[in-house]
């Protein structure tokens, strides 16, 4: 009970109206109105409830619930009563949800690009910055809107809704792809003794391979869960698996004997491309903030959570792509935790912590695949047949996932592409563009040619950081098969 109230305390239990997670989806509240316009088509004295306002609503409107359902948000945190996010706990919400993969990467791509390169880093903070503080003006603008496929739906009608699902979706997608490598990677170090003894003469699978398989099998389980509230709290450890890799990161550099002396050159212009990548991966994160807009007390307050957040997310990605580029030098690997020196207690912890964060994730990001697909499914289907199938299809997704992991396993190009190809149009370009459609008349010239500008230089770093990560991805496949 202690422990439970410390974590509420922090704000990072489940609250009314209260983003406890890292998740990219809304699949409480989802759920809820799926079932909420199934009593009603059921029929008889079921009562149907309005989740969102808290109110009892009309049979006659199962269409537009079960629509609604289909309206996946980005976070599962929305439950009945009124927003109850403190400034403080919004911030704690929104730093904790940022902080995730990317954190790995920030060091490699330091050294990569050079130290000046902290400059595109930071650079990138500020923008995501904004853009977060356009998602809030557009919400202000339409309290209707509540997810960041309704502002898109506002700004460019149902066309606007297609898009922002279909990128929303593919960044999910290669995000898990990027979760199932870093979990191969780091498994053997984590079992370096087992790996060395791992073979079984008729799969013709590494010892690497034949852990990550097992490692995702028992993760499998979990995409058969429906109780929401154990998802939420798979997604709460998540967090925490975050913020435990920067520490014990942190606490290498400081109490781990390695030292500070790597070099780090000035500027490497030609690897900046897909450095921008790497960087705006990390960033990555605009999807949720309709609901912690949602949950606040406050919600005029949310520029200042969002310069907030940003300015603390910023600072530790630089800090931590100073200290593991300076220790480590040209030498460091593509996820930090590959570089910490092995007979440290801090390592293991960082590797554990790694291999454990994508368990936590699977059931989370499948969600809403898993509430779209229950929407299309015969109305009479029995409970038993959902389950099946719901289950069915998110391992036979997840088997694919895994199969194209471990037919790619290269983590810093594969992130890379996810950044250029996904991350800068969801943090960058769609906000702008939202924006400007939505209040167009009202926004000031400078404004207009602010967000005009930033729409072109994210569409040069989607375009320029596609093709670069895209080119040495296909490159290392080719030399992967030639080997």
């Amino acid at each position: 009970m202690a422990a439970s109230g410390w974590w509420c305390g922090l704000s990072l239990c489940a609250k009314p109206k209260q983003v406890a997670s890292e998740s990219v989806h809304g699949a409480q509240l989802a759920l809820q109105r799926l079932t909420a316009a199934r009593r009603c088509g059921g029929g008889g004295d079921a009562a149907c409830v309005d989740v969102e306002a808290g109110k009892p609503c009309k049979c006659g409107e199962e269409h537009t619930e079960a629509a609604a359902a289909g309206r996946v948000a980005a976070v599962e945190a929305v439950h009945h009563g009124k927003p109850t996010s403190s400034f403080a706990h919004s911030v704690i919400n929104m730093v904790g949800m940022l902080i995730g993969l990317g954190q790995l990467s920030t060091p490699y791509a330091l050294e990569n690009g050079g130290w000046a390169s902290v400059f595109l880093l930071v650079g990138l903070g500020v923008m995501c910055a904004y853009t977060a503080h356009l998602i809030g003006k557009c919400l202000d603008d339409d309290p209707a809107s509540k997810t960041y496929q309704d502002i898109g739906e506002r700004a460019f009608g149902g066309k606007g809704r297609v898009v922002a699902s279909a990128f929303i979706y593919l960044e999910i997608f290669f995000a898990l792809v990027s979760y199932t490598i870093s979990l191969s990677d780091n498994l053997p170090l984590v079992f370096a003794g087992a790996a060395s003894h791992l073979h079984l003469p008729w799969v013709r699978l590494t010892a690497t391979q034949l852990l990550t398989v097992a490692a995702v099998l028992v993760a499998l389980p979990s995409l058969w869960l429906r109780d929401l509230s154990t998802i939420s709290f798979l997604s709460f450890a998540g967090i925490v698996m975050s913020l435990l890799i920067f520490g014990t990161v942190v606490c290498a550099a400081a109490f781990g004997g390695v030292g500070l002396g790597g070099y780090i050159p000035g500027l490497r212009l030609e690897r900046i491309p897909a450095v921008s990548g790497l960087y705006m991966f990390s960033y990555a994160g605009h999807i949720v903030f309709p609901n912690i807009h949602a949950a606040m007390k406050d919600p005029s307050a949310f520029t200042r959570v969002s310069v907030a957040s940003f300015a603390v997310v910023t600072a530790l990605y630089t800090a931590l792509a100073f200290v593991g580029a300076s220790m480590f030098g040209p030498s460091v690997s593509s996820q930090i935790t590959l570089s910490m020196p092995s007979g440290l207690a801090v390592t293991r912890i960082a590797l554990w912590a790694t291999v454990l964060t994508p368990v936590t994730k699977y059931a989370l990001e499948f969600a809403p695949f898993a509430i779209q697909l229950e929407r299309h499914l015969p109305a009479a289907m029995s409970p038993r047949a959902r389950t099946l199938v719901r289950g069915g299809v998110g391992s036979a997704a997840l088997l694919l996932i895994l199969a194209l992991a471990l037919s790619v396993p290269y983590f810093q190009y594969v992130l890379s592409l996810t950044g250029s190809l996904v991350s800068v149009a969801i943090s960058i370009i769609f906000p702008c563009a939202f924006y400007l459609k939505i209040r167009w008349g009202r926004v000031s010239w400078p404004a207009v040619a602010l967000n005009a500008a930033m729409i072109a230089a994210g569409v040069v770093l989607a375009v320029v950081g596609t093709a670069s990560s895209a080119t040495s991805l296909v490159q290392s496949i080719q030399k992967g098969h030639a080997a």
